[in-house]
This record gives C-alpha cells, sequence and structure tokens, in this order.
C-alpha cells in the first residue's frame, strides 16, 4: 500500500503543468516506490517497526517530489506518518482534525530560539503517567523544506500557533550527504525524526531510521556515481539486523 508521503507525491504530479527536473541528480528510469534506478533499488530492505509515535510531516510543494527527500524513509519505517502540502493561506481539514485527536500529543519540532519561552520543551510525555494510566501518544510535527522555507513555514501556520515548540538539543552532528547545508548543525528530516522517536523512548524504530537512512544514501551516491551496491557492508547488515529486531517487537 502506498504510504502518505507516496500519496501526496501522486497529487502533487497530478497538479504539475511540467515535468518535475531533478537538480543535481541522475536523470534516468526510476523506481516508483523507492526513487531509485532500477539496478539500485532498496525496496526489498523496507524495514517494519512497530511504533507508538506518530509523525506528521508539513512538506513544502516541490519536497515530496525530490528523490532526495528523507520524508519518504520516516514514512517506510513509521506506520503512523501523515503528509500534508504547506500553503500560506489554506489549511487541510485532514491536518486540523489530526492536531485536535485527543488521543495525541502533538509537538511542533523546531529550534525553540524561533519560539515564545513558554512554548518550548525539550522532552516528551512518558508513555504512562504515575498512576499507571496510558498517557497520550506524541505526534512529532516536522517541517519538511528547506530551512528558510521552514522559518517561513513554522512563523505563517496559525494551526501550529497553540502547539508546544520541541526544541532537540543532539549531541552529534548530521551525517546527512545528499545536500548541502550552510550549517553543520541543521538536520535532514528523517535525522530529525530519529532524535524524536529516541526521546519518546523507542530505541528500535530509531536506530533503525538511522540504518536506513544510511543504507540509501549508500545506493543513491553509488546510482549517481554508476557505481554498483555493497549489499554487506556495515549499514546493510545493520539494518537486517534491526529489521529483524522490529519483526521480533511487532510479534511480541
Amino acid at each position: 500500500m502506498p504510504h502518505a508521503v507516496s500519496i501526496l507525491r501522486a497529487a502533487r504530479l497530478a497538479r504539475s503543468t511540467k515535468p518535475f527536473l531533478v537538480r543535481g541528480g541522475f536523470k534516468r528510469e526510476r523506481c516508483a516506490r523507492c526513487r531509485l534506478v532500477p539496478s539500485h533499488c532498496m525496496c526489498a530492505l523496507r524495514p517494519s517497526v512497530p511504533t507508538r509515535s506518530g509523525v506528521c510531516l508539513l512538506m513544502a510543494d516541490i519536497e515530496p517530489l525530490k528523490p532526495s527527500n528523507t520524508g519518504w524513509l520516516i514514512a517506510d519505517v513509521v506506520a503512523d506518518t501523515f503528509a500534508f502540502g504547506w500553503t500560506r493561506t489554506e489549511t487541510d481539514p485532514a491536518l486540523l482534525a489530526l492536531l485536535s485527536d485527543p488521543t495525541s500529543r502533538p509537538y511542533v519540532v523546531f529550534p525553540g530560539e524561533y519560539a515564545a519561552p513558554e512554548r518550548v520543551v525539550h522532552s516528551v510525555q512518558p508513555a504512562s503517567s504515575p498512576d499507571g494510566a496510558a498517557a497520550k501518544r506524541p505526534l512529532f510535527v516536522l517541517l519538511d523544506a528547506t530551512w528558510s522555507e521552514a522559518r517561513k513555514m513554522f512563523r505563517k501556520s496559525p494551526c501550529l500557533n497553540h502547539l508546544p515548540v520541541l526544541s532537540l538539543q543532539p549531541q552529534q552532528m548530521s551525517q546527512y550527504k545528499l545536500r548541502r547545508s550552510r550549517r553543520d548543525d541543521h538536520f535532514c528530516t528523517s535525522e530529525v525524526a530519529a532524535l524524536c522517536l529516541n526521546l519518546a523512548g523507542e530505541r528500535v524504530a530509531e536506530q533503525t531510521l538511522e540504518a536506513y537512512l544510511e543504507v540509501f544514501t549508500h545506493h543513491y551516491l553509488q546510482a549517481r556515481n554508476q557505481l554498483p551496491v555493497d549489499w554487506d557492508d556495515a549499514a546493510h547488515r545493520r539494518l537486517r539486523e534491526l529489521s529483524l529486531a522490529g519483526s521480533t517487537l511487532g510479534l511480541a
């Protein structure tokens, strides 16, 4: 079944009046499922990890069309991933319904320096309260865009103004290699999601998403440089191990 980002991409393509051209990428036939050339397809590696958390992607106009977009990887790993296109003038009613779902606790994930101090948090509610009652599940709202676009989205999205702002404090630098950033402390969308899963205590899902990004990066760069995939490197082995651990969790 197509996931949320795939559905959003199809809808965006249906509205396009001209083909989307990939800047700096390879212009060859691509697998519709993983967006890689068929010789480097990684569909068979898609992991399945049960998660309590959900992810809501607010995506800038052409993000779903970019083959290097990593929101797609999140939707592969986290079953409860939702994706919405962002515009300044309209808000999807389905997004409003999702953010008001009484079973979820949404957090806008964004640097705290851009929000009022009273909105900023650095942790998420635990899975259960002291009396043993189940807490609301975390829903991480990620702004999937370039940095300049994301800042505009954060400022001009009234539907997010009442939500707490989860400000991450990562200890490591970004490992993302498919797009350039002017700042080393900027993380790609799937890296941000992995940090959120860590805060939610979902370590297997966090590690699986990290490994999945590493494998995707390898396949993408090998295809760009017309080199073969190393199917038995450390990243592939780690992803296989974590996928097995995730399957075991699903059976528990």
